[in-house]
């Protein structure tokens, strides 16, 4: 099944021939390769680029072992860039097979040529177009832009989205939606038939590839079982409020390990840098202010989160959240949690200060809007206490109500709108119109 991946084709044809280089990043299998190698390249043949003017090579095959070094991958894109009149489109796939050699022309033991060097050095010639990708945690982390310098443009691949899949889906928004949240959207998960497949599929895809990746990439040789634990218990709490301290004491009264909470800090920084998860922060909507801690982590694919768990906690109410939130990021918003402070007074008539929660707080440039992610509101008393922090904010920015209930969009007496989930993820202009 071939799935147009059309939001990030489109960021490729507007970046082509900017003189910087397109370095493709995201989550391992989630179609890297093939947006660049077959979407892209079908679109430049179509419109004027010959065949010759395409310089590809995946440093993944064994046939192309020899040009791991960087100095005869130099050569080999060089060879083929035979004419000075022509644009040469180069396109180097899973590039950190590239291994570091010692320059030849310097003593210093510390004189190391990488891929960086091979990628910049291309960059120069003034008829070459540079596209790169990589699959494994020493690509997909953030330095890499850094290494770049000022000189790359970051092209950040999703899992499939929920529209992507309906598009191709066979059945209803129901039945796509359900199936959704338990199998994510990792691309060769919708070419399977059976459930066992699937399952079996993002298992082994967790424990033989990101784990493995996590491992090598930061050399963590004896905390293996934490890291797997630490995995689990963030799945177990998806869009929960928790921080490096409440992890490190559960480690402690639950699992009897003792862990420093900036140790597990650390292995929380791993673990987004390979875009397994996403952390997203709290802003005290009155405040008009970040707060520190706790935070909130979501997983980058719900089918990730779920094999994770072996398929037993497929809470549909946190699973929503999950998928919203990815969802709204991968549109490109800046997404927060919400806090209003709201004083009140107890059964003793004291007065305290209590936190009612926005579920999202999504911003784009000066437009904002405000999000909350409930599963029904059916119930009068239900309902009440879903939008009880949306009628406490100050200002007059849209305020929806996301429901898993099937419903017709219509707004209430307090000017809150309510949408039910698969409209939402299907509309892509539903926010800001």
């Amino acid at each position: 099944m071939q799935y147009a991946r059309r939001q990030y084709l489109d960021q490729l044809i507007r970046k082509k021939d900017n003189g910087r280089i397109k370095v493709i990043t995201g989550l391992r299998r989630s179609g890297k390769s093939y947006l660049l190698f077959t979407l892209y390249r079908q679109y430049l043949l179509e419109n004027g680029v010959e065949e010759n003017q395409i310089v590809g090579l995946a440093l993944d095959e064994i046939d192309n072992v020899k040009y791991r070094n960087p100095f005869e991958l130099n050569r080999f894109v060089k060879a083929r860039m035979t004419d000075g009149a022509k644009r040469y489109y180069v396109f180097l796939d899973e590039i950190q097979f590239v291994t570091e050699v010692q320059n030849p022309y310097v003593d210093d033991p510390d004189g190391k040529i990488t891929f960086i060097d091979v990628v910049l050095g291309l960059m120069k010639l003034p008829n070459a177009d540079i596209y790169v990708t990589g699959s494994n945690s020493k690509m997909l982390s953030s330095d890499i832009l850094t290494q770049f310098r000022d000189r790359g443009d970051e092209i950040r691949v999703n899992p499939l989205s929920f529209a992507e899949i309906y598009e191709h889906y066979q059945g209803d928004k129901r039945g796509a939606w359900r199936d959704y949240y338990t199998y994510g959207g990792m691309p060769l998960v919708w070419a399977m038939e059976s459930n066992e497949e699937k399952s079996r599929y993002l298992r082994d895809l967790f424990n033989r590839t990101y784990i493995r990746d996590v491992l090598e990439r930061h050399q963590v040789k004896n905390d293996e079982e934490v890291l797997e634990i630490l995995l689990n218990v963030l799945a177990s709490g998806t869009g929960s409020l928790t921080n490096p301290s409440r992890l490190s004491n559960t480690f402690a009264s639950e699992r009897h390990i003792p862990i420093a909470p900036d140790t597990i800090d650390k292995y929380i920084g791993f673990f987004m840098e390979a875009f397994l998860i996403r952390k997203a922060e709290r802003y005290d909507v009155k405040g008009r202010k970040y707060i520190k801690t706790p935070v909130k982590y979501y997983y980058s694919d719900p089918g990730l989160r779920n094999a994770r768990l072996g398929f037993r906690q497929l809470e549909e109410t946190h699973l929503m959240e999950n998928v919203l939130y990815n969802d709204l990021v991968r549109r490109g918003f800046d997404v927060d949690v919400g806090v209003i402070e709201q004083n009140v007074r107890d059964d003793s008539g004291k007065k305290i200060r209590r936190q009612l929660e926005v579920d999202f707080v999504v911003n784009r440039g000066d437009e904002r809007c405000y999000i909350q992610s409930a599963l029904s509101i059916d119930d009068p008393e239900k309902k009440e206490q879903e939008i009880a922090s949306l009628i406490r904010i100050p200002d007059s920015f849209r305020k929806i109500v996301v429901v898993k209930d099937y419903v017709k969009p219509w707004r209430d007496e307090n000017g809150i709108q309510y949408v039910g989930i698969e409209d939402f993820l299907l509309d892509e202009g539903f926010l800001f119109q």
